[in-house]
């Protein structure tokens, strides 16, 4: 079966680059592309894709609150993510979805190739994989969330984002605070920063 690959990053420099990767080095013939949660939604729709590429934030979101419509809606697609976030965050809520793939941005060009090619071939690591340590276990919730507050949200425009109530909002961020041992958002974007969550 042909591999149909769609890419989605919110930077076209990173996905003209991937497609030139999938394209030139792992021939791959049909590459599609998103910059937006939207877009990659609506792009889906299009075409029965084999493999998506995904960077966790998008131009309008987390790819976080889309990957559940992925995979209820294209349970045969195989996802690799691809981002400067780091993965000890994002590793828990990813493998619920079977996300096992999870290449650094700051990768040399010879180890993305080589882990692109093994995601093409449905061969991700697993057990033998290493793992970045970080003290902190959230929720999927939490992580959205937080990625509202980073990007500088009020309570009552993430609760809108997310079809929840405010009060809902508020007891997570009070999680999010009291995980990061954090007191306030300049507090949480230190945090953010020094674990290059942001």
């Amino acid at each position: 079966m042909e591999k149909k690959i769609l890419l989605a990053d919110d930077h076209s420099l990173v996905r003209n680059g991937l497609k030139l990767i999938f394209q030139t080095q792992l021939g791959c013939k049909e590459v599609g592309q998103a910059s937006s949660c939207n877009a990659l939604m609506e792009e889906l729709k299009t075409k029965k894709y084999t493999h998506i590429v995904l960077d966790i934030n998008l131009s309008d979101g987390s790819i976080i609150e889309v990957l559940g419509n992925i995979h209820s809606l294209y349970p045969w697609v195989h996802i690799a993510i691809v981002s400067m976030q780091p993965k000890a965050v994002y590793e828990k809520i990813l493998r619920r979805y079977g996300i096992y793939l999870f290449i650094s941005k700051g990768a040399n060009e010879e180890e993305t190739i080589r882990q692109l090619r093994q995601f093409l071939q449905n061969d991700t690591p697993r057990q033998e994989e290493r793992r970045e340590k970080l003290a902190v276990d959230f929720t999927t919730r939490e992580v959205e969330v937080m990625n509202y507050m980073l990007r500088g949200m009020r309570t009552n425009d993430i609760a809108d984002a997310l079809g929840l109530k405010g009060n809902t909002i508020s007891t997570v961020k009070n999680r999010i605070f009291e995980k990061t041992k954090t007191e306030n958002l300049i507090q949480l974007r230190e945090f953010a920063a020094l674990h290059k969550i942001i």
